[in-house]
């Protein structure tokens, strides 16, 4: 195990990111605007969570910056010199998936043919198997490698896709609110496993959450979008401003 979390390591010690800017954003479905004028800073080593009212524009800009969807402005991933980068990998987890929950498919089948692009009828290596545990073990989820897809509770597919993101180790890293659906003590653990994430690779991340007592407890930054920034600092910064209290009411500040 030592010797593949140094492997990791060594993959973000040579990447070189600094820090993501994603500048003057703007989308736009014919004359509807949805997004206008976004400018963030995401740091490495930091989870950046992105909270706003339905509608603002959170899961778009998501898509935006994955280039899914047509945007002005620029995307920008820096170097501790300021100076660019190579485009970085980039790790994604979508608000819903669907699949078959009747379907015969395991954990190990599906990481197996996503990494390897092996069908799922082939016999699996045992190296193959090994490389899938260690990937689920960073996640705290060796124990669902046999496990049926539609058997798996929200929480335990939650965190299999947030494996697979990891899959290799990104640079960047989007939740588009990932737990949604899923019960408290399922929320409570995924928020602690992507804290540690953060520190453990150095990641950049976004996640868009409406917990907003998760995301005080965890976040590093947080920015109040509703079609631009309305507003972004610490968690105490961005709750105690009256935009915030505006769109949330007043929220708990003890942590």
């Amino acid at each position: 195990m030592h010797q593949h979390h140094s492997a990791d390591e060594s993959i973000k010690a040579t990447c070189g990111l600094c820090c993501t800017k994603v500048e003057n954003f703007g989308v736009a479905y014919g004359k509807s605007v949805i997004l206008d004028n976004v400018n963030l800073h995401i740091h490495c080593g930091e989870l950046t969570a992105l909270v706003g009212p339905n509608g603002a524009g959170k899961s778009t800009l998501l898509r935006a910056m994955l280039g899914e969807i047509p945007h002005t402005g620029e995307l920008r991933f820096l170097d501790n010199s300021d100076a660019r980068i190579r485009k970085p990998v980039i790790g994604y987890i979508p608000q819903r998936i669907e699949f078959d929950t009747g379907a015969p498919i395991s954990v190990m089948d599906l990481f197996s043919a996503s990494q390897t692009g092996i069908p799922v009828w082939f016999k699996h290596l045992r190296k193959l198997r090994e490389r899938i545990l260690y990937s689920l073990s960073r996640v705290q989820a060796e124990h669902l490698i046999d496990r049926r897809l539609g058997d798996l509770s929200g929480g335990e597919l939650q965190r299999f896709l947030l494996a697979l993101a990891l899959e290799p180790i990104p640079d960047l890293l989007l939740l588009d609110e990932p737990i949604w659906g899923v019960d408290r003590p399922g929320k409570t653990n995924f928020y602690r496993i992507v804290s540690d994430l953060r520190h453990q690779f150095d990641l950049s991340i976004i996640l868009v959450s409406h917990d907003l007592d998760m995301v005080l407890k965890h976040a590093d930054r947080v920015v109040l979008l509703n079609k631009t920034v309305q507003c972004s600092g610490t968690p105490e910064e961005v709750f105690s401003n009256q935009k915030a209290v505006q769109a949330f009411g007043t929220v708990w500040l003890g942590k």
